[in-house]
């Protein structure tokens, strides 16, 4: 398994926003995970990917016990073996998007030339050759979530996460970004945990969890001719 989560918990005060959440990710595996606002999606994913700790529970990914780690090797590990892409594109105003994509290579100790050229390619592969030189404020929002994109799969992580990647653009440019991790699923054998609202993009992955009330209520399949199944 890509990732195991055992029987996780989170609270903040009075309010438990995750409560006893365990569950199971397969390598090459695009999961989704939906569910109404503040039924603790987001949470759970923060806890997934180690933005923040458990109250109780584990996270284990590629056989490493995440919260077993110090911070300074948590954080080493999400830049090696994570990527995140939020609904803001949290792209870095005064750099190119060539610039935004290589910066987790360059963070990794990689040369400046040679980041700069993984990240041109990288562009290339999400569609974006034409925009390299472009800073963000010159980049419409499907671009910039584009480049943020890029720039989680720089360092070819083991991990792609999701959360609301598109819950701030319009429909066509929606449909584009879907369409973009749908590719990189099949093209790169990419596992991706997925956090949305939209059920359309949902029942074209491979598994829906659904969350309400911090817990994990329901899960669906995708089944043989592309229908989800309970």
């Amino acid at each position: 398994m890509m990732l195991q989560a055992q029987h996780l918990h989170k609270s903040y005060g009075s309010l438990q926003v995750v409560r006893d959440v365990s569950l199971e990710v397969a390598e090459g595996e695009m999961l989704a995970i939906i569910g109404p606002s503040g039924a603790g999606k987001s949470s759970l994913l923060h806890l997934l990917g180690a933005l923040d700790k458990p109250d109780q529970g584990q996270v284990r990914i590629c056989d490493t016990e995440l919260f077993s780690l110090s911070k300074r090797k948590q954080a080493r590990f999400r830049n090696e073996r994570l990527g995140f892409v939020f609904q803001q594109h949290h792209l870095l105003p005064e750099f190119s998007a060539l610039e935004n994509v290589a910066m987790p290579l360059w963070i990794a100790g990689k040369s400046r030339k040679a980041g700069l050229q993984s990240a041109e390619e990288m562009l290339e592969r999400v569609g974006l050759s034409m925009r390299v030189q472009h800073k963000p404020s010159e980049l419409s929002g499907g671009e910039a979530q584009r480049v943020a994109i890029a720039r989680a799969l720089i360092n070819q992580p083991a991990l792609l996460m999701a959360d609301e990647p598109t819950g701030n653009l319009d429909t066509a440019n929606a449909e584009a970004i879907h369409k973009l991790f749908l590719s990189l699923r099949e093209e790169l054998g990419q596992t991706i945990i997925l956090i949305t609202h939209n059920e359309a993009l949902a029942a074209r992955t491979d598994r829906t969890l659904v969350m309400r009330d911090g817990a994990i209520v329901e899960e669906r399949r995708l089944a043989i001719g592309g229908k989800t199944s309970p």
